[in-house]
């Protein structure tokens, strides 16, 4: 096989796209060995033994709940989904609201597979969920400079991903690899295999509806223990364990944090922590009454100017995966010249030469040792040259083509967050122009609206934090694309200098 393969023309992502809403379900046979002991032995890797094979690795790629809080989106009204006279002490509607206005009601929507029905917006939105908010779930957007955004984490902490070693378990009948992690703001080192990373991954994407949780690296189920394959998923991971720790939001998550810090040898406790997030209330509708947003004069949005901002990043984020996926494509292929027909055609030149120095020697005069000796070393020089183009792009092209899949995997989401926004507005509208109509009472229009204020400050502080990192991510990328191009370049020019020098004393 190649070195580079080439993706497959269908093959838009490279990860599968995001599960929202529903249990998400670990695919079964995966490259980590979604064992029946899950949940009674082994769930946390072993801390490494003396005996752990540890593979190189190649160069490095770049809250306690005090009060609880009842939260219900229903109001005192009638709410639209539930029509008549469902007030809730049990009383009858204020004397001075129609018959026709009570029994209005906000269509549903028909898809229930649908994103927006799924997530739980259209349940919040129409004012079908409560429930109990914790200190510590909940969640603020601010107006910064650039408008809503998440409230940044007041202690921001870095993650790194390191000696990938592999495992053995069941006498040796069972192998994995382990990574060491080691989280900044509490120092100690926890071991986790990919299975916890997937299962982590998928309680996210449950949980935040309106987050992008960055995709984890494609699963692979032959040559898992190749040592290349191990150090670019290390590189994988490291981008995914950068982005969830940059994110306010993400780094915060309790099923986030147990994942960072319980102890690899505490399987009693890893257990507790699992079983209590997978039991987390605050998901699907509930999640909405986590989010807090600015209130007060000039703090509600405008619709209409929420509608062009979203359009406007739904159409670049359009335009970002078409040229992301050309980049890659463009970049594999380049990379696969480099590797195969570059190195081929320099060391080709490098074997000419040395046959036109073989023929000269059989000139036995002296005066003509010292050219002789020149040629050769120029087609040594070459075939160094060669050389050098085929381990390129490794310092360059790969780690560019490892933040493209990273981008892509965002992408393959931002439909779905866009998707529950635009359903948030079209209730909007329709509670609007039944109010018009004289079918439904103002205050009740006015909560589906509040409420769709609230998913709309949601996106709209995903939509910035999304480009805020995008910037400082392609940033550092391409200063370290150029610098190891200028590297490279200055590499092969030395190879010629040194050549050239050898003429001199001829």
């Amino acid at each position: 096989p190649e070195p580079f393969p080439l993706p497959p023309a269908t093959a838009g992502y490279p990860f599968p796209p995001a599960p929202y809403g529903g249990s998400y379900q670990p695919s079964q046979g995966s490259d980590d060995d979604w064992d029946d002991d899950w949940d009674d032995s082994s769930t946390v890797a072993d801390e490494p033994g003396a005996l752990s094979s540890s593979y190189p690795d190649y160069e490095a790629a770049g809250s306690g709940a005090s009060g609880r809080y009842r939260l219900s989106t229903r109001s005192e009204l009638s709410l639209g989904s539930r029509g008549g006279s469902s007030h809730p002490s049990g009383h009858p509607h204020p004397p001075g609201g129609t018959g026709a206005k009570s029994s209005a009601t906000v269509s549903r929507n028909l898809n229930r597979f649908s994103t927006f029905v799924k997530s739980g917006g259209e349940a919040f939105v129409l004012g079908e969920a409560s429930g109990f908010v914790k200190d510590g779930d909940k969640l603020c957007v601010v107006l910064g400079p650039r408008g809503p955004e998440w409230q940044e984490n007041p202690y921001p902490f870095q993650c790194s991903i390191e000696d990938p070693t592999k495992q053995t378990k069941f006498k040796g009948m069972k192998s994995y690899i382990a990574y060491k992690l080691v989280p900044s703001h509490t120092g100690q080192q926890v071991h986790r295999r990919y299975k916890h990373f997937d299962w982590l991954y998928g309680r996210l994407a449950e949980k935040f509806p309106v987050i992008s949780v960055p995709h984890l690296p494609e699963k692979q189920a032959t040559g898992r223990f190749e040592e290349d394959f191990i150090s670019k998923r290390r590189k994988g991971l490291a981008w995914w364990m950068d982005h969830m720790c940059s994110h306010p939001v993400l780094a915060q998550c309790d099923a986030f944090q147990h994942f960072l810090t319980c102890p690899s040898t505490d399987e009693k406790a890893w257990k507790q922590g699992k079983r209590k997030a997978e039991k987390d209330e605050m998901v699907g509708a509930n999640f909405f009454l986590t989010i807090s947003v600015p209130t007060g004069p000039g703090a509600t949005l405008d619709l209409q100017e929420v509608e062009s901002q979203v359009d406007g990043f739904k159409a670049f984020t359009k335009k970002m995966d078409e040229s992301a996926l050309q980049l890659n494509h463009t970049a594999n292929e380049f990379a696969r010249k480099q590797v195969t027909g570059f190195k081929k055609e320099y060391q080709k030149v490098g074997h000419s030469f040395k046959c036109l120095s073989q023929a000269f020697e059989l000139d036995q005069q002296a005066f003509s040792a010292g050219l002789n000796q020149a040629i050769a070393f120029t087609a040594e020089a070459y075939d160094a040259i060669g050389d050098l183009f085929a381990d390129q792009p490794r310092q360059d092209l790969d780690p560019v083509m490892d933040l493209l899949a990273l981008y892509q995997g965002h992408l393959a989401n931002f439909p779905d967050i866009i998707h529950v926004q635009k359903g948030a507005l079209t209730k909007v509208k329709e509670s609007k122009r039944h109010v018009e109509e004289g079918k439904m009472e103002l205050q009740k229009a006015e909560g589906i609206q509040e409420r769709c204020n609230i998913i709309s400050f949601a996106t709209l502080a995903e939509i910035n934090h999304f480009h805020k990192i995008r910037v400082r991510d392609f940033k550092s990328q391409m200063q370290h694309f150029l610098q190891q191009q200028i590297l490279f370049f200055q590499k092969v020019t030395q190879k010629l200098e040194e050549a050239l020098h050898k003429y001199d004393s001829v």
